[in-house]
């Protein structure tokens, strides 16, 4: 229980019980349960999308979605996009594309990658409303869990680029039961989903099926690049997935209405 309140504290800015001190093997086992704080940004999502959606404005839903899943997480993830953005686009090599992704500045890659995203995400989310509130919450709640095992998979099976930072407790820690152990937490997750309507318990199959592709293909990039992953291509890729995941949901739902 310690392992998971940490990772909430550390993902969003829920805090169940405030943790001041943290160890590297707490820290770094806090990764198994990152489908679960996905899971409770999923829940408190779906609420609040599905209550705005019966005001009968998609475009609002959609915003208030997108900001939703930003509030609640403080933008940790657009940080680690905008930075992946700016230093792997930089044309640079590895070392100054290290530093570039440690400078807090955000520069002309990043912005645009994160209105990319944003525009993306609001308009997706807008579309769901379009389609029906169910289809709407069963996406905004199987994105975040889906992109946190992606997080997950990119942390164990990809090496860490820096010799020290904060993701290295992540990485010293995350085994192949770790992996196991989370993809077996996001199918328990998801299931319920299949009580609602089979039909979205497939979707969440071919988005997860997807955001894989995705996240395999970025964190090579990153590995060609810089010879491995950081902490931001961790939120670049949580991002990237669960905008991924909500776009599978919404051509499924389309095609099939």
């Amino acid at each position: 229980m310690n392992s998971f309140l940490i990772g909430l504290q550390f993902l969003t800015r829920i805090f169940v019980v405030r943790q001041s001190v943290w160890t590297e093997q707490s820290f770094g086992e806090s990764v198994k349960y990152f489908p679960a704080v996905g899971a409770v940004l999923g829940i408190i999502c779906a609420a609040i999308v599905g209550a705005i959606n019966f005001l009968n404005l998609p475009l609002l839903t959609g915003a208030t979605g997108f900001a939703s899943l930003i509030i609640l997480t403080g933008g940790i993830h657009c940080d680690g996009l905008m930075d992946s953005a700016d230093g792997l686009f930089s044309g640079r090599e590895r070392e100054k594309i290290l530093e570039i992704m440690k400078d807090s500045r955000a520069g002309s890659f990043g912005v645009v990658s994160m209105i990319l995203v944003a525009a993306m995400e609001i308009s997706t989310l807008a579309e769901l409303a379009r389609l029906s509130t169910w289809w709407l919450c069963a996406a905004i709640y199987s994105a975040p869990i889906i992109a946190r095992l992606m997080m997950v998979i990119t942390i164990g099976a990809f090496p860490y680029a820096r010799e020290a930072g904060m993701g290295k407790a992540f990485a010293k820690f995350t085994t192949r039961r770790t992996i196991i152990f989370a993809t077996g937490e996001t199918i328990l997750f998801l299931l319920p989903l299949s009580f609602i309507s089979p039909i979205f318990f497939i979707c969440a199959a071919v988005a997860s099926a997807v955001a894989l592709i995705v996240t395999w293909r970025f964190a090579t990039f990153s590995t060609e690049k810089i010879g491995g992953v950081t902490g931001d291509i961790y939120g670049a890729i949580t991002t990237l997935t669960e905008m991924f995941a909500l776009i599978t949901f919404l051509l499924i739902g389309n095609y099939l209405r």
